[in-house]
């Protein structure tokens, strides 16, 4: 038996007329940011002259998901295509969506057609903008600077994280109630 040996190699794509050079992030990029942090990284896009809110940037996940309700509240519904998929969360719950929608997605003066699945699902988000559409604007996000940066013809566009948005989503209140502890002395023989 003749075994053959492949080798892959990847070449360095070199991009012309790149005036502002690569993407980076610096400590103004942190600027009105409280520290230290550990928030998830949510923006609001537009979508038809409608601000959507509460939209979460998850290069951790592989389809980008808005809710029934968001699309219905822009009067889309006509346009969702049906289309069966079945998405696993990171506890392995199933949730199978309700169909697909492309709809144009504007932020920082872009505006980008983007592919959503459809759910009727509650979720904390109207909407999360996963590795799809990462790629497909070519956005490097920083969840440590709240900032997401884009390059376009006219430079590296600029689009901050909600930190506000990201702590009042995940804010833990402490209630403390005045519960009367069982008396343990009850039933008991007093000597």
């Amino acid at each position: 038996m003749q075994c053959t040996k492949i080798s892959i190699t990847r070449e360095k794509r070199i991009q012309n007329g790149d005036p502002d050079g690569p993407i980076t992030f610096n400590d103004e990029d942190m600027e009105g940011i409280t520290q230290p942090h550990n928030d998830a990284l949510i923006i609001s896009i537009l979508v038809n002259k409608f601000r959507i809110k509460r939209v979460l940037i998850n290069p951790g996940s592989s389809a980008n998901i808005i809710r029934w309700r968001v699309i219905e509240q822009l009067g889309l519904l006509d346009q969702i295509v049906p289309a069966i998929r079945v998405l696993n969360g990171f506890n392995m719950a199933c949730e199978t969506m309700k169909g697909e929608i492309t709809i144009p997605i504007s932020m920082a003066g872009t505006t980008q057609q983007t592919k959503f699945y459809v759910t009727e699902g509650d979720m904390g988000y109207n909407a999360l903008l996963c590795r799809p559409w990462i790629h497909l604007v070519r956005t490097v996000p920083s969840t440590m600077h709240q900032v997401l940066k884009f390059s376009t013809p006219k430079g590296i566009k600029t689009v901050c994280g909600e930190q506000q948005a990201a702590k009042e989503m995940f804010a833990v209140e402490e209630s403390i109630k005045n519960i009367k502890a069982p008396d343990r002395s009850e039933g008991k023989n007093a000597k």
